[in-house]
């Protein structure tokens, strides 16, 4: 059941396996969970680790080899699984016989994961007895938020540790390693690489280490073809890179965060974040109807009648989306995101109707006065429905006393405009309006 620990040496198989770190001294990256002093760290000095822990970060942050690692410091069974191609069934066999296993020499499995969140409810059900009677000591690796991927009983009886998106140094590190070891890397292919174009492959890698060492690896097997000196250039580092395409996750948290950096980026008014986030998004593919929605959202809640326009510049433009497609729609979302982030902000509707919802709820269903109740029959009519309404249009500036909301809530006030924009005219007209409708209470009746 045990896997040979480190791998061999031999220089074989790609370059990003055999430059895994194989102890945390070489391990890059990560300090704030594995340096020096951190509680980790110390349970793994000491063999001590006997908690299940959930790896979060994104991918080639480490969370494998720093998996095997623990395995490793802890002389723990090691046996790993990627949800996407291992069955539950699979896993219960493997529990049993870590059970048999335990029965003799006392020692728990430690099962790593890969891609957990994959494993439905059911399957990571699954886990929990073992985990809960020590048979098991569950390392689960995700790119995906665990708070919304992992079940919450799993959880609780884990430790989150969250891997961060490895530095630009780090990354350069990594690939200055790989260059110059003679056992696991490319060392004895004698290639030369000029700082910056490590620099740009750490760029375009944007913290994925897989990524950079792959790029490498396949640089090196071109130069090694070639006569000394073999030399890394920048456009054989662009060959080997084929720049990655942006992803938004569509599916996991960064979809969300992307779209709520420019949703944030509109309401303080920075046209140009709002720019980035939004070519993030479409540069990665992101359904522009979906970035159109929030957009007419945005005008509503963010804008409202600060600048009344704004909603139906936002409907136009997705309906404009909808119509053109990609790469044409950048050009009407673009419109429209230059426009909400310049206009005045308001969210005063938003509030009122928050406010509004909250009494509803919270509230007795107070009854709908008499005389603003529709009356299309006559026994309705008969019972008062609609006796005594005024028609505002019978009375000068269609303006005249009667209430409209029910006994009990006739003093409250919801919509409190904001002196912005054309709300700040809205502002006034409700400021006339309550001064006159005070002025005709106070008259003699």
């Amino acid at each position: 059941m045990d896997i040979p620990f480190p791998p061999s040496k031999a220089p074989v198989g790609p370059l990003a396996d055999r430059m895994r770190p194989q102890s945390l001294d070489e391990f890059v990256g990560q300090d704030e969970i594995v340096g020096p002093g951190t509680l980790l760290r110390q349970a793994l000095d000491r063999e001590t680790l006997k908690q299940s822990l959930i790896l979060w970060g994104p991918p080639g942050s480490g969370k494998t080899t720093l998996a095997r690692i623990i395995a490793s410091m802890t002389k723990s069974r090691f046996v790993t699984f990627s949800a996407v191609t291992s069955g539950i069934a699979e896993v219960k066999k493997t529990i049993s016989e870590a059970r048999k296993l335990r029965a003799v020499d006392g020692r728990p499995l430690m099962l790593f994961v890969d891609e957990i969140h994959r494993f439905n409810k059911a399957q990571q059900d699954a886990f929990l007895p073992h985990v809960e009677d020590g048979t098991v000591i569950l390392l689960g690796a995700t790119t995906e938020n665990p708070s919304f991927e992992v079940i919450g009983p799993l959880l609780s009886r884990s430790r989150v540790l969250v891997l961060k998106e490895l530095s630009h140094d780090d990354v350069v590190l990594i690939l200055e390693r790989a260059l110059g070891d003679k056992d696991r890397g490319i060392g004895n292919v004698g290639i030369e690489a000029d700082r910056e174009v490590l620099a740009y492959i750490a760029d375009v890698a944007h913290g994925d280490a897989r990524v950079a060492l792959n790029a490498l690896d396949y640089a090196a097997t071109v130069l090694a073809r070639s006569k000394a000196p073999r030399v890394l250039t920048r456009k054989l580092a662009e060959d080997a890179l084929q720049k990655p395409m942006l992803s938004t996750d569509k599916a996991g948290e960064s979809h969300y965060n992307l779209i709520s950096a420019l949703h944030k980026s509109l309401r303080g008014g920075d046209v140009d974040g709002a720019f980035y986030w939004l070519a993030r998004m479409c540069e990665a593919g992101e359904d522009p109807l979906f970035i159109a929605r929030r957009l007419v959202v945005f005008a509503s809640e963010d804008v409202g009648n600060a600048d009344p326009h704004a909603l139906p510049l936002a409907v136009a433009a997705k309906d404009a989306v909808d119509f053109l497609g990609y790469p044409e729609c950048t050009l009407p979302l673009a419109q429209a995101v230059a426009y909400l982030a310049l206009a005045p902000k308001s969210n005063a509707s938003y509030l009122a109707y928050r406010a509004a919802a909250e009494t509803a709820r919270e509230k007795p269903p107070y009854p709908v006065p008499l005389h603003i109740r529709n009356a299309p029959t006559s026994l309705m009519k008969r019972l008062g429905y609609g006796r005594d309404y005024k028609y505002p249009h019978d009375y000068e500036d269609a303006f005249v006393l009667q209430e409209y909301l029910p006994e009990e809530l006739k003093t409250v006030r919801f919509y409190q405009p904001k002196d912005a924009g054309f709300e700040a005219e809205l502002a006034e007209r409700l400021k006339a309006y309550l001064a006159r409708r005070e002025a005709e209470r106070k008259k003699p009746r």
